[in-house]
């Protein structure tokens, strides 16, 4: 039995998918041709918090690599990028973000994603029935479009997962004071091109102003 069989089997609660599977067409895509060998050697020196998760929107030695000039030439069209990395023992869902421009990831190990889409946000709240999970494979590089809500990928081991990040430059970076609000999407802003629905459960978050939009139980991956 494949490990994403196994997984699939242990999580009879989800809609649990492949990231090959056609599910995965209306969240994003593959992204292939692209040489991250350099990516995958400086995430190797990087650590796992043995608990949570440790976010860093823009890592020196990961933005010294080609890669920085691949991904910012030909995907990105010239726009100014970061390169981080999200590495974690995450098996819950919390919230769910979008950004206004596509995300990278580059699996580093085994990880499974909680993904929605930003069209079933309806008066700033989103249920959790509509979360679609994904397996995602070590190695896989894929974009996840501007449309698609996710956040910290889960754990599929208990050594827990690694994962590159790629955004447009300044994104998730702290905003500058209180924005004015001009529609009710703006009651979701909590970074630079950053817009967040936190689990009410996940409180770390509400007490950091992000919106308590997610409605039904936290979900969990097991494994």
């Amino acid at each position: 039995m494949s490990s994403y069989e196994w997984l699939k089997d242990k999580n009879p609660h989800l809609n649990f998918y492949h990231v090959l599977d056609s599910q995965f067409r209306d969240f994003g895509r593959i992204v292939e041709n692209y040489d991250v060998e350099e990516l995958k050697i400086q995430m190797g020196k990087t650590d796992i918090p043995h608990e949570g998760n440790v976010y860093v929107a823009s890592e020196p030695t990961l933005e010294q690599t080609s890669c920085k000039r691949q991904f910012q030439e030909s995907f990105y069209g010239g726009m100014p990028i970061q390169i981080g990395y999200c590495n974690g023992s995450n098996s819950t869902l919390n919230g769910l973000e979008y950004h206004k421009g596509s995300e990278i990831n580059i699996a580093i190990t085994d990880f499974v994603l909680l993904l929605g889409r930003v069209q079933d946000i309806e008066n700033n709240t989103y249920h959790v029935k509509d979360v679609s999970a994904f397996f995602v494979p070590e190695g896989t590089v894929l974009e996840l479009y501007g449309t698609t809500l996710h956040f910290a990928p889960c754990r599929v081991t208990d050594t827990g997962f690694k994962a590159v990040v790629i955004l447009p430059k300044g994104t998730n970076e702290p905003l500058d004071g209180k924005a004015e609000q001009y529609t009710a999407e703006d009651q979701l802003l909590f970074m630079k091109n950053k817009w967040l629905l936190a689990h009410p459960e996940r409180k770390v978050l509400i007490d950091k102003g992000a919106y308590p939009g997610i409605k039904g139980e936290n979900i969990e991956v097991f494994y």
